[in-house]
C-alpha cells in the first residue's frame, strides 16, 4: 500500500516454515536498527478519556490523509473485532491499520460477550479479558468497550472516525451480506490483509484435535479432573497413559545414552588403534636403525672389532729399516772343534761324543736376545 511505504513502517512478511524449517522463496530477512520504544502504559478506554473539543466533526479525505495531516489533527482510524485468544494475526491487522497514514490515531472496538455469543458463537476469553488484551497491543491508541456489531453514523460521529480498517473479504452477519457495505459506499473503508495460517478458529481446532494431549498436560500440572470436566475413568486412563509414556521416555533415553556410549567407545578404539599403529611404526623404524643391515649396532661391532685387533696385533717395523734378508751376511766363525764349514748344521764324526756346528754372528745375536 502507498500509505505504508510513505510511513516507512512496512509490516514484515510473516515467516512460513515448511517441514524442513526453511523459509519460503523470495523472503528476505532485513536487519533493522535498534531502538527503545517508550511505551510503558496500556492504551486507555474511550469512556475514560476527557471529552473532545467542541469543534464540529469534519472528516478528512483519503488524499489529505495520505498526504499527511498536522500533528494536532491525526487521522482517526477505527478497527473492530472480537479478538478472542489474542494472537499475532490480530496484532498484524492492527499494525496495518496503524500504518495506513503518516499520522494515525488508532481506535479499536471490542464487542461484548452478549453480541459475540449472539452473532458469532462462544468465546474462550470473556469480554474483560479481551478488552485487557487489546489495550496491551503496542499499536492501539484507544479502546472502545462494548462496540456495536454494525457501525452507525451516530457512532462514527461520536468517536470522530475518519476511516474504518478491516480486511476486504465481505463479512456476512446479522442478516447482511456485508456489514461494512455502507462504509465502503461512503468512501471510509481502508482495507487490510489477513495473516494466513493463524486465527482463533485454527487455535481452537488444534486444541480440540489434540484434546487428550492437553488434558493429560493439565492433569500433570495439577488441575483436577473436575476442573477439566473429565470423568473418573478417563482420569485414571490419562494417568496410566502418562506413566506408560514416562517409561517409554526412559527407555528412549537409555537407548540414546547407550548409542552415545557405543559411539564414544568406537571413537576411542579408533584413536587407540591409530596410536598403536603410529607407535608400532616408530618401534619398527627404531629397531631397523639399530639392528638393520646398515644399523648402528653393526657399525659399533665393526669399530670394536677394529679396536680389539689393533690392541692385540704387534707393532709393525718402520718401513725404512732393512729386513732380515737384506742384511749383509755376517762372518762365520769356526770353533776349534769344528772340522769344516757349512751353511746348515751338519753332524761331525763322533770322536769324542760332541758335535760341532757352524755358528754365525746372527745366531749369536738371536741367542743374546733370547
Amino acid at each position: 500500500m502507498e500509505a505504508q511505504s510513505s510511513s516507512g513502517l512496512l509490516p514484515r512478511k510473516r515467516r512460513r516454515e515448511g517441514s524442513n524449517g526453511e523459509t519460503d522463496e523470495g523472503e528476505r530477512l532485513v536487519k533493522i536498527p535498534r531502538c527503545t520504544v517508550g511505551l510503558k502504559h496500556p492504551a486507555p478506554f474511550a469512556d475514560e478519556l476527557e471529552p473532545a473539543d467542541n469543534k464540529p466533526y469534519q472528516r478528512v479525505s483519503m488524499e489529505e490523509a495520505l498526504r499527511g495531516t498536522p500533528l494536532e489533527r491525526p487521522v482517526r482510524v477505527y478497527a473492530d473485532g472480537i479478538f478472542d485468544v489474542f494472537h499475532s494475526g490480530h496484532a498484524r491487522a492492527l499494525m496495518q491499520a496503524k500504518c495506513l497514514f503518516p499520522n494515525t490515531h488508532l481506535i479499536v472496538g471490542v464487542c461484548s460477550d452478549d453480541l459475540t455469543h449472539k452473532y458469532k458463537g462462544f468465546t474462550v476469553m470473556n469480554e474483560d479479558e479481551r478488552y485487557d488484551a487489546v489495550t496491551h497491543c503496542r499499536y492501539v491508541d484507544e479502546v472502545v468497550r462494548n462496540a456495536p456489531w454494525t457501525l452507525t453514523p451516530e457512532f462514527l460521529a461520536k468517536h470522530r472516525i475518519d476511516f474504518v480498517a478491516h480486511d476486504d473479504i465481505p463479512y456476512s452477519s446479522a442478516g447482511s451480506d456485508d456489514v461494512y457495505k455502507h462504509i465502503k459506499d461512503a468512501g471510509m473503508f481502508a482495507p487490510t490483509q489477513r495473516t494466513e495460517g493463524i486465527s482463533t478458529s485454527d487455535i481452537i481446532t488444534r486444541i480440540v484435535r489434540d484434546y487428550d494431549v492437553y488434558v493429560r498436560r493439565n492433569l500433570q500440572r495439577g488441575y483436577t479432573a473436575k476442573e477439566l470436566n473429565v470423568s473418573f475413568i478417563n482420569e485414571k486412563k490419562y494417568h496410566l497413559q502418562e506413566r506408560v509414556d514416562k517409561v517409554k521416555r526412559k527407555v528412549r533415553d537409555v537407548e540414546e545414552k547407550s548409542k552415545e556410549f557405543v559411539q564414544k567407545v568406537e571413537e576411542k578404539s579408533i584413536d587407540l588403534i591409530q596410536k598403536w599403529e603410529e607407535k608400532s611404526r616408530e618401534f619398527i623404524g627404531n629397531f631397523l636403525q639399530m639392528f638393520g643391515p646398515e644399523g648402528a649396532l653393526k657399525h659399533m661391532l665393526k669399530e670394536g672389532k677394529g679396536r680389539m685387533l689393533q690392541a692385540i696385533s704387534p707393532r709393525h717395523s718402520p718401513s725404512s729399516s732393512p729386513t732380515h734378508e737384506e742384511r749383509s751376511p755376517s762372518p762365520t766363525f769356526r770353533l776349534p772343534f769344528f772340522t769344516k764349514t757349512s751353511l746348515s748344521p751338519s753332524p761331525l764324526p763322533h770322536h769324542s761324543g760332541s758335535r760341532g756346528y757352524l755358528i754365525s754372528s746372527d745366531d749369536d745375536d738371536e741367542d743374546d736376545e733370547n
